[in-house]
């Protein structure tokens, strides 16, 4: 007659250790998972971990601000400007981007009728300036395309403005990252350079579409100049670095909270100026004791924006 083992009546034997079935499970050394990100969400957390974590952390998430007309504005431009391309070539002419403005137009966060008809000409003249530059057969590798890439951290995505094909130095095709810029003034090559978002987009592009993309530009639509930078591959893996410390600086904080930190301490603020703008001012201890900016405000001092 068989006797009972030790580990019980049943003749089992004793479980094994939770980290041992992990090892056999093939779970032990499993990679972390990836950060989904879009520029914007980077963006959130290097201003300001509070806003961060208002955002995409707490659940459900602090009511917004009122929207702002300075965001109104620019979206209006840009979807025009994307369904100018959208037309055949032998349509896009200066004199459909009334019609296509005026089908985009958003309305929201003006101060009254008269402000927002003075935005909307004001958009017009520079939708009419900036296409009169454009060859209207040129036909864009991209327009409002999302690019995508993964590395060993980030799962990054983001919607380009507008991606060219040009010749390189070599006379071989290169693709070029455009971005529609509609707000402040003083751009120049620093703001093109340093824009982690665009050398993510870089980066991107040129996995997607096997070509180079080193060339990054913002075109700023009411001055009519553009701001470039040639990155080369140390530049855009300097930026592709920055960007995934963010994400594990984002990572810890949320694990932390996880784990029962306080998510004021895991995601502190960080005051000044942009408090005035933040979509979450009123949710903020620390921004809502800074004066809020009206959300007409930006398209009110336009013609000298910060």
């Amino acid at each position: 007659m068989r006797r009972p083992s030790a580990a019980g009546s049943t003749g089992s034997r004793a479980p094994r250790p939770r980290a041992e079935q992990a090892e056999q499970l093939g779970f032990e050394g499993m990679p972390e998972r990836l950060f989904v990100c879009t520029p914007s969400k980077l963006g959130a957390y290097a201003d300001c971990p509070r806003r961060y974590r208002y955002a995409y952390v707490d659940r459900p998430a602090p009511p917004k601000g009122p929207p702002w007309a300075h965001n109104s504005l620019g979206a209006s431009v840009h979807t025009a400007l994307k369904n100018w391309y959208a037309l055949a070539p032998d349509r896009r002419r200066p004199e459909m981007l009334g019609t296509l403005l005026k089908g985009t137009w958003v309305r929201e966060g003006y101060r009254d009728d008269e402000q927002e008809r003075d935005a909307f000409r004001r958009a017009l003249t520079w939708l009419e300036s900036y296409v009169a530059g454009l060859d209207p057969t040129d036909e864009p590798v991209g327009v409002e395309r999302v690019v995508a890439v993964k590395t060993a951290v980030l799962a990054f995505n983001g919607r380009t403005d507008r991606i060219d094909s040009r010749p390189g130095p070599d006379g071989r095709p290169e693709l070029v990252i455009v971005d529609y810029k509609t707000g402040r003034t003083g751009l120049d090559t620093d703001d093109a350079r340093g824009s982690q978002a665009l050398a993510l987009y870089a980066y991107a592009a040129e996995r997607v579409f096997r070509k180079p993309c080193r060339r990054v530009e913002l075109h700023h639509l009411p001055t009519g100049t553009v701001a470039a930078h040639e990155h080369t591959p140390e530049s855009l893996h300097r930026q592709l670095t920055r960007a995934e410390d963010t994400a594990r600086d984002i990572m810890a904080a949320e694990r932390a909270v996880a784990d029962g930190t306080d998510p004021d301490a895991a995601f502190p603020t960080e005051p000044g100026p942009r408090c005035g703008w933040c979509d979450y001012r009123r949710t903020c201890p620390t921004g809502a004791q800074i004066p809020g900016k009206e959300p007409w405000s930006a398209v009110e001092r336009f013609a000298d924006p910060d």
